[in-house]
């Protein structure tokens, strides 16, 4: 049973912004599909005890949050693919429309959909969900700046405060609730949903039973997408990663998210049948450096830099082919080729040493025993910060301060504190270089405001922006990107703030941060793979109800 394939492209520049997305329910297909039948999968996290029952899907904090159930029982109302064509399948909606400027999506109510308890589910639930946010009973987290709906027939017009051009997927992730259970709870920020009775959603599974080491979730009978092959999902989480590994190799686990090292070794070569999907998405593992001190302040260094640091190592050893190199000089990533300008296609780094010292000679740069020598006088070195333990990154730590040494004679310290005084660097700007991630948003915005946003800095503490670049004119594009009402307007911005990173080179990305998924084809094939990334395989994104509804029994 499959349902329609995703349709339109979020973000794409040449795109009609109020492109409807319509599928076909996947209760639409042949009925005579046999019942569920065949084996339980069983999700790992290696996050160790989880030791309270919560099954609020808008509490971080609770344990279908923690675990990643409440994807399963709470539906959205359309999928946004963080990978493959980054497009939208409506799903709780038959179709989702947004208007020029994105501050208003009209949607229409997926018909013959009931709760799990039997409650037909109607737009009322729709509405209702997001005035919660509209009337102080449940904390707008997500920013989404919720202002109302309006009801036409059977569409519904929900409007926003600001353009959520780059935040569609927030809203459209918003997981929908059913009124005649929720209009009863006093304040639904805190309370568990523990009551009988109250854990009901539209999704593929039901709440069966709940304990301190394991969580299961039986399929719903009546799911509006017709039959499911798995019958039950069983959540464990275990200690750490080498805990999960064991669990995976031994068939304990069958699904999971985690970078596991050495994982033709230590998890592939255990069983034919065992799988390892990494899907590239729009966001990057990225050296940031601190451009309010030495020897950051200079864009020829950076430059340099962007010159000799060897992204297919990064990709090959660092992530172990979990990942995918990022070499355009624009730090888009090959999603996100469409937003690449015109003069910028095609115009990529690569390791040359020569242009990177002739860049640094040009600037003022000399070597002294091989030792590279800035314009002052002064050897040039820095420290590259990565928290103890995120093993990928550590060892591109170790990877950076090698080329960078033999390449162009540049000391590097590896810097590996723990999380916190590392948090704590990264945010009040008190380090030189650190690997992090990025906002990502499915378009060339997360990477450029990320790296060149001022807004992420808020009474001098950083979210994002840790080099703390700052250009008036870069950051009006990056506002008008976000809240264009045209494609024109949006790539007469993507210009401004594209040629600012090109030129400026405010921080490196290194490659493609991809969602990782672990699973086996023993028991069930249609899983999510290269060539047909209709999801991530990571059981903890909202597509995992996808993916439950491509299964089918192996054999």
């Amino acid at each position: 049973m499959r349902l329609s394939s995703t349709l339109g492209t979020l973000g794409a520049i040449g795109a009609v912004a109020a492109l409807a997305l319509t599928g076909c329910a996947a209760g639409d297909t042949d009925s005579s599909a046999p019942a569920a039948s065949g084996a339980a999968l069983t999700i790992a996290k290696p996050d160790g005890t989880i030791s309270t029952e919560s099954h609020n899907p808008f509490l971080g904090d609770s344990s279908a949050s923690k675990y990643g159930y409440a994807k399963v029982i709470f539906e959205p109302l359309a999928l946004v693919n963080p990978t493959g064509d980054l497009g939208t399948t409506p799903w709780l909606a038959e179709s989702v429309e947004w208007n020029e400027d994105y501050t208003a999506l009209t949607v229409v109510p997926r018909a013959g959909v009931t709760w799990s308890d039997g409650t037909d589910f109607t737009g009322d639930d729709i509405v209702f969900t997001f005035d919660m946010y509209l009337n102080g009973t449940l904390t707008d987290t997500s920013g989404l700046n919720y202002e109302g709906a309006t009801v036409d027939g059977d569409a519904i017009t929900l409007t926003f405060a600001d353009s959520k051009y780059v935040a569609q997927s927030r809203v459209l992730h918003t997981p929908i609730v059913p009124k005649h259970i929720w209009e009863n709870i006093a304040d639904p920020n805190t309370d568990p949903l523990t009551a009988e009775g109250t854990a009901v959603g539209t999704g593929p599974y039901v709440l069966d039973n709940w304990s301190t080491e394991s969580v299961t979730l039986t399929a719903n009978p009546d799911y509006w997408g017709g039959d499911l092959a798995v019958p039950a999902l069983n959540y464990v989480s275990y200690g750490d990663n080498a805990a999960l590994t064991t669990a995976l190799v031994s068939g304990e686990a069958d699904w999971a998210q985690a970078f596991i090292p050495q994982i033709e070794d230590s998890y592939l070569s255990a069983d034919e049948d065992n799988h390892f999907l990494a899907s590239p998405t729009a966001g990057a593992g990225t050296l940031f450096l601190n451009l309010q001190t030495e020897p950051f302040d200079d864009p020829a260094l950076r430059k340099a830099l962007a010159y000799t640091i060897d992204r297919q190592a990064y990709v090959d050893i660092a992530r172990e082919g979990a990942s995918t190199p990022i070499w355009s000089v624009t730090g888009l990533s090959g999603l996100l080729e469409s937003e690449i300008l015109p003069e910028y296609a095609g115009e990529e780094y690569s390791v040359d040493v020569d242009t990177a010292r002739g860049i640094l000679e040009d600037a003022g740069y000399s070597w002294d025993d091989e030792r590279l020598i800035d314009p002052d006088g002064d050897a040039v070195s820095f420290s590259i910060s990565v928290p103890a333990g995120w093993s990928d990154w550590n060892t591109e730590q170790a990877l950076i301060a090698e080329e960078l040494d033999a390449a162009l004679g540049i000391e590097v310290n590896v810097d590996q504190p723990d999380w916190g005084g590392w948090d704590a660097a990264r945010q009040e700007g008190t380090f030189q270089a650190i690997i992090h991630w990025l906002e990502d948003t499915g378009n060339a915005y997360g990477l450029y405001t990320s790296t060149m946003d001022p807004k992420w800095i808020v009474d001098d503490r950083a979210q994002f922006n840790f080099g703390r670049f700052d250009d008036p004119a870069v950051t009006e594009a990056l506002n008008t990107y976000a809240n264009a009402s045209s494609d024109e307007d949006r790539q007469a911005a993507l210009e401004v703030m594209q040629t600012a990173f090109v030129e400026n080179v405010p921080a490196i990305p290194l490659g493609s941060h991809p969602l990782l998924g672990e699973y086996n084809t023993r028991n069930y094939v249609g899983w999510p793979e290269e060539g047909n990334l209709y999801a991530s395989a990571d059981p903890t994104q909202p597509g995992i109800v996808q993916i439950l509804t491509e299964l089918q029994p192996a054999g």
